[in-house]
């Protein structure tokens, strides 16, 4: 059936107007005539709609996609089929998709994009919470509205991660340029691989391009498996390329573990508090140059700001400067990333971005005088000051050695060397002087406690023990397995994990999972046949069915 408008579906929708095509179909707006209301239709193409073993599938999916109840989400309403065509029945969502925005605006300012990559894992995460797998996360798919608000449609590709894959082997679902390696591969897609797809999407906010471009989705694909994403601008601030790197790595065991922990890191930054995203996505520190020197930036309109950043209360930079010093750096010498709160609007005028909306962040003239004052200082400094300092060490090293020789500690040869037979062997002493105060050497902190893992329950109910188990054990814990026999239910389905909240790093944790026995078959024993995944396969297989822009 090829959608005019005036046609009917179903006896109650008359097409009005279409509102967008994509690689899976057409989306028209549409009244329904029952209800009164304006929906919107996605009426699938017919080479989809014409494969029974594709239709059943999508029938079961679009079941479970109607369940899904989340503000962030748009409802479904509705499934049908007409003159062998299926059609889903949508949520109107009034706004526009992100890809229009990119379109007019081509670059975002961070914490505008931090806010739509929050906003959108946090609906994503609801959807893996039910072992749906969205797989086509792409910024035609996010719906911004009036109030800044984003909306995920299109779960018309997605699959249950329970349940075999809906392509068949050598065929691949999503869009080349927001693919995950894994899913070019052929290989299982998995809440992972969405959280990839969202990171090409904030690069692409960020920068104004896709990391990965090509002459054809095959290229493209091929890119997205071997090569390197190029390093965002150093204009942004190291938090945000962090995350964003790491949302982009190819192994998905250095991505962020879950949609809920990239939400919550994601939140941290845009207030400020980058030690809390790190506890959130331990892979930012993968991505963080210790000697990289920061750049001093400016606020908006190319006023300089105090050397002292201001970002939703607590400083980026702040936090910035102090995970520098962790690392051995010297605060007063390291120039910091300063970005200015302004509250109620960003650079394209619109109220309600938060502290990050002054815009990409950049240097001016008066970047130089300010990098300049700690130099001035240094050579302000008398000449003299190093030779006095190398004067009182050799003194003191003089004074030791008379005092150590004095005391019998060492024998009287000229060299520094000790009696095998000495019952005493020269030992740093808490009454020995040391010279560490003056010596130039930069001294070692103590090993910090490492920070409590804080372990979310509902987070995993719902999802495969494997992909469980595997989360677990990326944070540093130990993992005990435990099945439990039900007549129905999802096989492998966490339906447990004990204990929860915040947890030390090698705490045993419990996951209790269903194994499903079928009553009339007594020859097979479920709790011996766990459910397997698709081997990764070696080689990259892609047809023609991938979707577009």
């Amino acid at each position: 059936m090829r959608p005019t408008s005036g046609i009917t579906l179903g006896g109650r929708y008359q097409l009005q107007s279409r509102i967008a095509i994509g690689g899976m179909g057409e989306v028209w707006k549409a009244r329904d005539a029952v209800l009164g209301r304006i929906v919107a239709i996605k009426i699938l193409k017919e080479e989809y709609a014409g494969d029974p073993g594709f239709l059943e599938r999508f029938r079961n999916e679009a079941r479970h996609t109607a369940l899904l109840n989340h503000n962030g989400i748009a409802n479904v309403f509705d499934y049908g089929e007409a003159d062998a065509s299926a059609y889903l029945v949508m949520e109107l969502v009034p706004g526009e998709p992100l890809s229009a925005i990119l379109e007019r605006e081509r670059v975002l300012s961070p914490d505008r994009t931090l806010n739509i990559i929050a906003q959108t894992a946090r609906a994503l995460a609801v959807a893996h919470g039910q072992g749906l797998v969205h797989r086509d996360v792409k910024p035609g798919n996010l719906l911004i509205t009036p109030e800044h608000k984003v909306k995920v449609t299109d779960f018309g590709i997605a699959r249950l991660a329970d349940q075999v894959p809906l392509t068949q082997t050598g065929q691949v679902m999503g869009t080349a340029q927001y693919l995950a390696p894994e899913q070019a591969t052929g290989q299982q897609a998995t809440g992972s691989s969405d959280i990839y797809s969202l990171g090409v999407i904030g690069y692409e906010c960020l920068t104004g391009h896709r990391p990965f471009s090509g002459e054809s989705q095959i290229a493209i694909a091929l890119a997205q498996v071997n090569d390197a994403p190029p390093p965002l601008p150093e204009q942004l601030p190291a938090p945000v390329r962090a995350l964003l790197m790491s949302m982009l790595a190819k192994d998905p065991r250095n991505r962020p573990a879950n949609a809920i922990k990239l939400a919550e890191a994601a939140e941290a930054i845009r207030r400020g508090d980058v030690a809390a995203a790190r506890a959130a996505v331990p892979g930012m520190l993968l991505h963080e140059d210790a000697t990289e020197p920061m750049t001093q930036a400016t606020g908006r309109m190319g006023q300089p700001t105090a050397p002292t950043a201001v970002v939703g209360g607590a400083g980026l930079a702040a936090g910035a400067a102090a995970a520098h010093a962790a690392r051995g750096g010297t605060a007063a010498t390291s120039a910091l990333p300063v970005v200015t709160a302004q509250s109620g609007e960003d650079d394209g005028g619109r109220p309600g971005y938060g502290p990050l909306a002054a815009g990409p962040l950049g240097a001016d003239d008066d970047e130089e005088e300010i990098s300049e004052q700690p130099r001035r200082a240094e050579r302000k400094r008398s000449p003299l000051t190093w030779p006095l300092v190398a004067l009182l060490l050799l003194l003191l090293f003089v004074l030791v050695g008379v005092w150590l020789s004095n005391s019998g500690l060492f024998s009287p040869s000229p060299l520094p060397t000790t009696s095998p037979t000495q019952p005493t062997s020269p030992s740093p002493t808490p009454t020995t002087p040391t010279p560490t105060s003056a010596s130039p050497t930069r001294t070692t902190q103590a090993p910090t406690t490492p920070a409590k893992v804080n372990v979310i329950e509902a987070a995993y109910l719902g999802q495969h023990y494997t992909t469980v188990k595997t989360e677990l054990e990326t944070l540093g814990m130990n993992v005990f397995l435990n099945p439990v026999a039900a007549q129905t239910g999802t096989m492998g389905a966490v339906t447990g994990v004990t204990p929860s909240g915040p947890l030390d790093p090698g705490t045993t944790i419990t996951v209790t999972y269903l194994v499903v026995q079928p009553p009339a078959t007594p020859t097979t024993s479920p709790t011996t046949n766990p459910p397997t995944s698709p081997s990764p396969s070696p080689s990259l297989t892609l047809p023609n069915t991938l979707g577009g822009n």
